[in-house]
């Protein structure tokens, strides 16, 4: 019988400031996401990063965690109940740090019968640091427990239509009558993580235009991906290309994906752009990212920079259209 694994990244177990510590650590210990020297790697998190930004980020966590707990497992878990109820098969959630596990995950689907696993790593576009080190970890997890398990991986799925159909759906149902301006903004990653994934070797960020250059590069380019998202859903939503934008959150030090969505939002009220819309692509379920960083912050940025209205749009989350393509799109 197949089972279906559904992936997410991680979030602490809870508010307590040892459990973000021990997110915070295994998050930022994997290779695939700081991708530096070891000994520095290990220097840099255990007594710089750990012991000075835990507090900061356990008050962000705080700002939207709920009486249910994290907000990132509990959209998570919707999505799995919702898909499960669908295709009537074994559905276990997991998450790439932390809790729950892959492996216990791997294990209840083991219990239930199941010996051919489908694992979904619920991230729309390709990227070291998140589809490549679940690509691995979950592969490294079978390979420990059971090699006779059969196991597929799907592909990131940002040009499908089923999801392109989904994500335009929500979009709609909370955009606002009158808008200005919506404004695609993606987690961002460091350049040479984009570099660094282009088989190639020699496409990727090499001019400005590469993302529109036909290569074998783009099947695991995140810029490229995010862009055609972007591009898919503007047209299925009928806006120009003065109505829309992409820009990249999230940055940690120089050397990341532009433009800054903070800078953007500065930017936008100079231009006589005053009642934006703002959705986060690169997410299926609302998270710290999504809730605290742009619902919060991004928001009071725009309006302190003379922004009049700002209209939030929630990730797909549970959207019916979104699970009958999660259903299509594990039976493929």
């Amino acid at each position: 019988m197949k089972g279906v694994l559904l992936i997410n990244l991680g979030s602490p177990k809870n508010l307590d400031l040892s459990s973000v510590k021990d997110y915070l650590r295994e998050f930022l210990s994997d290779d695939y996401v700081l991708d530096i020297p070891k000994l520095i790697q290990k220097i840099l998190v255990n007594f710089i990063i750990v012991p000075f930004r835990s507090s900061k980020t356990k008050e962000a966590y705080e700002s939207i965690w709920t009486s249910k707990g994290s907000p990132l497992i509990i959209n998570t878990e919707l999505i799995g109940k919702k898909l499960q109820k669908k295709i009537n098969l074994p559905v276990e959630i997991a998450m790439r740090y932390q809790e729950p596990s892959i492996k216990d995950s791997v294990l209840r689907l083991l219990k239930n019968g199941c010996d051919e696993i489908t694992a979904v790593p619920l991230y729309p576009h390709y990227a070291q640091a998140t589809s490549l080190t679940t690509k691995l970890k979950i592969e490294s997890v079978i390979n420990d427990i059971d090699t006779d398990i059969k196991l597929s991986i799907s592909p990131p799925f940002y040009c499908e239509d089923g999801y392109i159909n989904s994500l335009s759906d929500s979009i709609k149902n909370h955009l606002p009558n009158e808008f200005d301006y919506l404004l695609f903004s993606y987690h961002g990653i460091p350049e040479r993580h984009v570099k660094k994934m282009d088989p190639t070797s020699s496409h990727c960020l090499n001019n400005k235009d590469c993302c529109n250059v036909s290569s074998k590069a783009h099947k695991y380019c995140y810029r490229h991906q995010v862009i055609t998202t972007s591009e898919l859903c503007a047209k299925e939503l009928g806006l120009n290309k003065e109505q829309w934008g992409v820009s990249f959150q999230s940055r940690i030090g120089p050397g990341w994906l532009q433009p800054f969505t903070d800078k953007v939002l500065e930017e936008l009220p100079k231009q006589g752009i005053k009642k934006i819309a703002i959705v986060c692509p690169a997410f299926v379920a609302d998270n710290l990212e999504t809730l605290e960083e742009v619902d919060i912050r991004a928001r009071e940025t725009f309006l302190e920079c003379g922004g009049e209205e700002f209209t939030f749009i929630p990730c797909i989350n549970d959207n019916d259209l979104w699970i009958d393509f999660l259903a299509n799109f594990i039976e493929e």
